[in-house]
């Protein structure tokens, strides 16, 4: 079943034309629990990998999780190497917009399901993406490696995706500082004249998405930048653990997921509001305990390197 957000209940560009500019395309996974296939656009599904190309594995520093007790910076070091896990995979035919290196037709997000990094408060999971062509994988690998230990919440739960292209607007911290000062009174006056909330409402859709502007970032992500040459990068990926919450579901829950009566508060839990509920957290990931991975991407070396970050909401 395809997805659909409702329209915004504001004209973004309307009240703010100066936004118009900084408008980005943004494609909504809206990963439902499902059964997919590697010839299917997934989260959490099995890949269309090349029977001979070796699969990923992870030899980096990476932390147990929970075994420092309530300090996470006491989390010993895990010993042995781990097969990456499957997170996304998208064919360009279910991906409007989503700018493709030339030749590629398909994209492929693992991650190490244990935490990396330093220092301790931003340990995460570690993604690697890899785009390819399709009929470079005529043989696929039908039982790849798993991880036996995994943390819990770490690892997707298979879901089909209902891909949607939305445009998203930045939020509060990404706007330049010279325009927010020149529309922050606007911006703070949206809620007393419409009712709507300029960040849950209208901005940047929440949940797992591809392009567009990052939602949920502590700070702006303007000033992020390539190690290796120094270009702006690019979000690529967000993986949350949650589609909405009590505020943005208001305008950003899809129509076919909103229960009957969606003029109140929204109870999951209550009788009637079954398709909300499942919709909420399909893939059933709770990295860090609840938080959302980002996948940055330098468009400018021929290579595209990647970064991941994580935010704990």
């Amino acid at each position: 079943m395809a997805r659909h957000t409702p329209p915004r209940p504001v004209a973004v560009e309307k009240v703010f034309p100066e936004l118009k500019p900084l408008s980005r395309q943004a494609l909504r996974l809206h990963p439902r629990a499902g059964d997919p296939s590697y010839e299917d656009s997934s989260v959490g599904g099995p890949l269309r990998w090349p029977i001979d190309e070796p699969w990923p594995w992870c030899g980096e520093e990476h932390y147990n999780i929970g075994d420092g007790g309530d300090n996470p910076e006491d989390d010993t070091r895990h010993q042995t190497a781990e097969p990456m896990v499957p997170v996304v995979q998208l064919y360009a035919t279910d991906a409007p917009g989503v700018p493709f290196p030339p030749g590629s037709d398909l994209l492929q997000v693992l991650w190490c399901p244990f935490h990396h990094g330093e220092p301790w408060y931003e340990r995460s999971v570690r993604a690697r993406v890899f785009w390819r062509k399709t009929v470079e994988a005529p043989r696929v690998l039908v039982a790849p490696p798993t991880s036996i230990d995994a943390p819990e919440g770490h690892v997707p739960k298979p879901c089909a995706v209902h891909p949607e292209l939305v445009t998203e607007y930045p939020g509060r911290d990404d706007i330049p500082q010279n325009l927010r000062n020149e529309i922050g009174n606007r911006l703070n006056g949206l809620n007393e004249t419409t009712g709507w909330n300029y960040f849950y409402h209208l901005s940047t859709a929440p949940g797992t998405k591809v392009g567009g502007h990052p939602r949920g970032w502590n700070g702006s992500t303007t000033w992020f930048s390539c190690d290796r040459c120094g270009a702006p990068v690019e979000h690529l990926l967000t993986v949350t653990h949650e589609e909405f919450d009590g505020e943005s579901w208001r305008t950003w829950l899809p129509l076919e997921d909103r229960p009957d009566d969606d003029s109140g508060p929204l109870y999951l839990w209550n009788p009637g509001f079954e398709r909300a509920r499942d919709a909420q957290n399909a893939h059933c990931l709770e990295v860090g305990g609840g938080g959302d991975v980002y996948v940055f991407e330098c468009r400018s070396c021929p290579d595209r390197p990647t970064e991941t970050l994580f935010n704990l909401n």
